[in-house]
């Protein structure tokens, strides 16, 4: 069997992510019947059928499930091919694809990646704010901020930052139900937490504060949504102290807390591009000061 032609594994990912054909032909800008074509003829280069057709769509097999992972590699290569000859690597200019978490990409990094394109505007910044953690030694990303230290040899990795996290509420919040003293009082408050992050309660745990599931009265796996109803006022939450500045949140318990070290990293083979070292650097620096700004 030759090699597969990028084309067909494009359809393949995007029929994969829409669950259909219809779903895919809109994201790829093509006609359905030429989705379809090509999923078949894919089907025929590999010799096994890929999806099964059900009620909520198109269904993907086994042999679809085992070679998502590989396409979603070939993916992940084709655009670091894209974005290493954006510009020369010598130069300040072209792109470079950062990954972080949701919520440091929607509070923390807007006014960093402002002052980066005030001091660099050649440079383009792809965004990819997600909790899932993109592999770097894939090249799904060129620069990814990371809450924990990465542990492959492949990988450039910089400790920038140890931020404070504890319990966070509103003023609103306070003023009604009052400010718990003890964490025996946390229980009469209203708590918001995750819903299915094992490592959420674990992370509570470590500040002493053993809860369970039901004991929250908001949850939820967005850490965005999670700021935005402590902002509210919808009750007490875990919370970065340096996001809790403005607007101003009140610590609950200041004892009460742990740190939270932040990592900048990138792949050793782009050290001596230019565009990422500018990258790497601007966000350690900035990092920094945001965790030791008080």
């Amino acid at each position: 069997m030759n090699g597969v032609p990028w084309d067909l594994v494009a359809t393949f990912l995007a029929v994969m992510r829409s669950g259909s054909l219809s779903g895919a032909s809109r994201d790829l800008g093509v006609a359905q019947p030429t989705a379809r074509r090509q999923i078949e003829q894919l089907e025929e280069q590999l010799g096994v059928a890929l999806f099964t057709r059900s009620r909520a769509g198109l269904a993907p097999t086994e042999h679809a499930l085992a070679a998502l992972p590989y396409a979603e590699s070939m993916a992940g290569v084709a655009e670091a091919l894209v974005r290493s000859v954006s510009a020369s690597s010598a130069e300040d200019a072209g792109t470079v694809r950062v990954t972080c978490s949701e919520v440091i990409g929607v509070e923390v990094l807007p006014p960093m990646l402002a002052s980066l394109a005030r001091a660099h505007p050649r440079i383009r910044i792809e965004l990819s704010a997600t909790n899932e953690n993109e592999d770097l030694l894939r090249r799904d990303a060129d620069v990814a901020i990371r809450m924990a230290q990465p542990s492959q040899s492949a990988l450039v990795a910089k400790k920038v930052a140890t931020i404070d996290v504890g319990l966070f509420a509103s003023e609103r919040y306070l003023a009604a139900r009052g400010t718990p003293k003890t964490l025996d009082a946390l229980a009469d408050h209203a708590l918001i937490g995750r819903d299915r992050d094992p490592a959420f309660y674990a992370l509570l745990a470590s500040m002493g504060l053993r809860v369970r599931r039901q004991d929250f009265a908001l949850r939820t796996d967005s850490d965005t949504a999670q700021l935005g109803a402590i902002r509210a006022g919808v009750g007490i939450g875990v919370c970065q102290a340096p996001l809790a500045r403005s607007p101003k949140l009140t610590r609950i318990l200041p004892k009460l807390g742990v740190p939270l070290s932040a990592w900048v990293v990138t792949h050793e083979d782009l050290r001596a591009s230019r565009r990422v070292a500018v990258v790497f650097d601007h966000l350690a620096h900035s990092l920094a000061a945001y965790a030791a700004y008080h």
